[in-house]
């Protein structure tokens, strides 16, 4: 089997083991996408245990935070150790136009979903729109109408 020779693969491993030793929040990769009436916020959280999900609304501020805790093997030498532990935290200002009682979550298979819904003030409506003329045309069409029905 050949392998390709990366002076620097080793140097970014290191490097990068070295850096991520912050003991502080991490963030979790996400997407948000408006489907209709609602948005739905998907958050990759693997590893985590339900238990330890947390969602909040406070105001318009919506926090998301889990706890990732690995088992402990002692007398182990590692060959690599890339899954994080630690606790994991996300925040998004909600703005107006939110139902803020409306929104619900579900974590299933490592994924955290959260259904944000679009208050009703905020949904798009049409406005009906009137003249004065239109008006007299609508009642003119209604008498002649019932003159015909008449005669």
């Amino acid at each position: 089997m050949a392998m390709n020779f990366d002076p620097f693969r080793d140097l970014d491993r290191v490097a990068g083991a070295l850096l991520e030793t912050r003991q502080g929040p991490r963030l979790m990769p996400m997407d948000l996408y408006r489907e209709g009436d609602v948005y739905i916020l998907s958050a990759d959280m693997p590893g985590i245990d339900p238990g330890s999900v947390d969602v909040d609304v406070d105001g318009q501020l919506l926090t998301i935070r889990a706890e990732r805790t690995l088992s402990n093997h002692e007398g182990v030498k590692w060959l690599t150790r890339e899954r994080q532990a630690g606790s994991f935290l996300r925040q998004l200002n909600l703005g107006q136009g939110i139902d803020i009682e409306g929104i619900t979550a579900s974590y299933d298979n490592g994924v955290l979903s959260v259904t944000i819904p679009v208050s009703e003030k905020a949904k798009p409506r049409k406005v009906q729109v009137t003249s004065n003329g239109a008006a007299q045309r609508d009642t003119i069409t209604v008498n002649e109408h019932e003159q015909h029905l008449t005669k």
